[in-house]
C-alpha cells in the first residue's frame, strides 16, 4: 500500500442514526419475547460511517445528510466534528426525529431494524447546495439509506464535476443503469446481489462488471473480477466480536488506497484490513482504525 503525500478531499453523502443495541442468548423468532442481558448505543448511519472511516484514514471529509432537531441531532453532529469531518452542510429538519436502528445481537448473530427518520429528508436540494464541494473533491462516496432521486443527483453531480464515485449498494435496492454506468465501484452484499443488479450469479455480474463490482460476505470475504480472472480475499478474524459497519469500513479502506493510486488489488486488500480492524471493537465507528495505524 502506498500513501501520497496528497490529502484525498471525499464527499460523503448519506445516512447517520445512533444504533441501540441488544444483547441477548438467541435472536427472538416471530411473536417470541426475549430479555436482554445489556444494551449498548454507538453512532452510526452508513454514511457517517464512512465518513468516520475516511477521516481516520487521513482524508479531508465532508459529509451531506439530514439530522432531526433533536438532541440525538446535536450529538452526532459534535461527534462528526470531533472526528474531523466537515458538517457544513449537514442539514436540520422539523419534520422528523433524528435516524435510529435496532439492534438484536447473539453470537454474531443480529437482527436489524433501521427506522431512517430524518434521512429521509435528504433532497437533491441539499446536494445541490454543496455545489463547491464537488469541484475540489478527488472522490464521492454514497450508500442507500437514503431517497434514491439523492443518490441519482448525487452520482450525477459527480461525473459531470469528473470525480471518482463510489456506492455502497446496502440496503441492497436495485439500482438503475444510469448509477451503475456512472459508479467507478459498486459494493455490494453476496445476499443482496439479485436485489441490486436482477442477478443471483455472481460469476455473471463480475464478468459484466470487472474491475466494478466488488462482492462481500460476512466473513470478511471479498471477491470481485479483474478482466482475467476471479480474484478473491479474505482477512477474518477470530476475535471478531461486532459485525456491524464491517462493509462500511472495507469501502472507507478501499476509497482511501484508490484516491492514493493504489492498484485495484491492494485497494480490496486495504479495504478487508480496515473491516477486519473494526471487527475487532463494539461499535460501527468505535474500532474504524487511525492512518497512523498503517505506518508503523
Amino acid at each position: 500500500m502506498n500513501f501520497s503525500s496528497t490529502q484525498p478531499k471525499i464527499i460523503v453523502v448519506g445516512s447517520c442514526s445512533l444504533d441501540l443495541v441488544l444483547y441477548t442468548d438467541r435472536v427472538p423468532c416471530s411473536n417470541g419475547t426475549i430479555l436482554a442481558t445489556h444494551s449498548e448505543s454507538y453512532f452510526g448511519g452508513k454514511g457517517a460511517n464512512q465518513a468516520v472511516g475516511t477521516a481516520r484514514l487521513g482524508a479531508s471529509v465532508y459529509f451531506i445528510g439530514c439530522v432531526g432537531m433533536d438532541p440525538l441531532g446535536q450529538q452526532i453532529m459534535r461527534n462528526l466534528v470531533n472526528e474531523n469531518v466537515n458538517v457544513g452542510f449537514v442539514s436540520e429538519t422539523e419534520k422528523d426525529a433524528t435516524g435510529t436502528a435496532y439492534v438484536t445481537s447473539s453470537s454474531g448473530n443480529a437482527s436489524i431494524v433501521v427506522v431512517p427518520a430524518a434521512n429521509n429528508y435528504l433532497t437533491p436540494q441539499n446536494v445541490e447546495e454543496a455545489d463547491k464541494y464537488f469541484h475540489s473533491a478527488n472522490l464521492v462516496l454514497i450508500q442507500l439509506e437514503i431517497p434514491a432521486d439523492v443518490v441519482e443527483s448525487t452520482v450525477k453531480k459527480a461525473k459531470e464535476n469528473g470525480k471518482i464515485v463510489g456506492i455502497y449498494a446496502s440496503p441492497g435496492r436495485p439500482l438503475s443503469n444510469e448509477i451503475i454506468d456512472g459508479a467507478d465501484f459498486i459494493i455490494v452484499k453476496s445476499t443482496e446481489l439479485a436485489v441490486v443488479f436482477g442477478e443471483d450469479q455472481k460469476e455473471i455480474v463480475l464478468e459484466k462488471y470487472f474491475n466494478k463490482v466488488f462482492i462481500r460476505d460476512e466473513t470478511n470475504s471479498t471477491i470481485y473480477y479483474d478482466g482475467t480472472e476471479m480474484k478473491y480475499f479474505r482477512n477474518e478474524s477470530e476475535n471478531m466480536v461486532y459485525r456491524m459497519g464491517m462493509g462500511d469500513a472495507f469501502t472507507s479502506g478501499f476509497a482511501i488506497a484508490l484516491c492514493h493510486g493504489n492498484a485495484i488489488e491492494d485497494c480490496v486488500r486495504f479495504g478487508n484490513e480496515v473491516s477486519s480492524r473494526v471487527s475487532l471493537g463494539k461499535g460501527a465507528q468505535t474500532g474504524l482504525p487511525m492512518l497512523s495505524d498503517f505506518l508503523t
